[in-house]
């Protein structure tokens, strides 16, 4: 996730520069046939003017289309973020019980805990990074030997949170009122995590993205003859900069339109992982031995969150 609002120029440019190549060494061989060897090469410039006026729009919706896709997925994880504050609450507000399991923590600790894994889990699982060993920090030995059996990681741990609050409603440590809120809250997450495997499992039509390229390449090819006529040699730095702004924008598009690849414009799911992680230990009163103060800002000097 881009997280400095100062992007250097070398790393837009970075994305187009063999385009920005090519373009170049074309637009110059045209430059130099047409002067040098008196070859009358023009065109009417109202013809990459119409043609240029379509891509525009079509590639104008490509982009809000993608836009789209990345700012659902950014809701979902605001969502994501309420409820596992709101299952802190619930979790520590509801549940009466002072007894240890196995001699290790109370029960609001072990589902607080588990609620952590599962945001990471899930922000793993959405980049195909599914290695369960890293969310020992969080569950125990048990826990662990039981989602190693799924392939879903992150609905195995719902359900083991479901099977503990209805062990805690047996037991008379929550009430029926107080159950149906945290199955509520569970399903919500549930909820969540279907949208978030909707977005990463729907393509974007590759024709339409394939069709738009190939008709904004023919644009900018016909550009140079319909432009050396009236502007001479500067006919060349204007093409290249007109080519350099379809291409980012197209580039734009194709970033925005999978939030989950582990780019630069993807939603921050790792970053958002940690600030719940924060805010749920708090709740638990547990001092974090992460430095989040610096963590935070070595983020907003990286461009990946990993």
């Amino acid at each position: 996730m881009l997280l400095d609002g100062k992007i250097p120029v070398r790393y837009v440019l970075g994305k187009i520069k063999k385009e920005i190549v090519l373009i170049t060494l074309y637009v110059v061989a045209i430059f130099v046939v047409s002067s040098y060897f008196n070859w009358n090469m023009t065109i009417p410039l109202s013809v990459p003017m119409i043609l240029g006026t379509v891509i525009s729009m079509l590639l104008a919706f490509r982009a809000n289309q993608a836009y789209d896709r990345w700012w659902e997925a950014r809701i979902i994880w605001g969502g994501i973020v309420n409820d596992s504050r709101s299952w802190a609450r619930q979790v520590s507000t509801f549940i009466n019980n002072d007894y240890n399991i196995d001699g290790r923590s109370r029960m609001e600790h072990i589902l607080i805990n588990r609620q952590i894994a599962w945001n990471h889990a899930l922000g793993r699982a959405l980049r195909k990074r599914k290695n369960v060993r890293n969310l020992s920090s969080w569950l125990s030995k048990e826990d662990m030997e039981f989602i190693e059996r799924y392939d879903n990681v992150p609905m195995a741990i719902l359900e083991l949170q479901a099977r503990d609050i209805k062990n805690a409603l047996d037991n008379g440590w929550i009430n029926t009122y107080q159950h149906v809120e945290l199955d509520r809250t569970l399903t919500k997450f549930s909820d969540h995590m279907g949208k978030c495997e909707r977005i990463k499992n729907t393509i974007f039509p590759s024709t339409y993205g394939l069709y738009l390229h190939w008709a904004m390449n023919l644009f900018l090819m016909l550009l140079p003859f319909a432009l050396i006529e009236h502007f001479g040699w500067v006919m060349m730095p204007l093409i290249v900069a007109i080519a350099s702004t379809f291409w980012l924008i197209e580039k734009m598009s194709v970033h925005l339109q999978d939030p989950f690849e582990n780019k630069p414009t993807d939603t921050p799911v790792t970053t958002i992982a940690l600030n719940i992680e924060r805010d749920l230990k708090q709740v638990l009163r547990i001092q974090s031995k992460t430095d989040y103060g610096h963590l935070t800002e070595q983020n907003e000097k990286r461009f990946y969150v990993l």
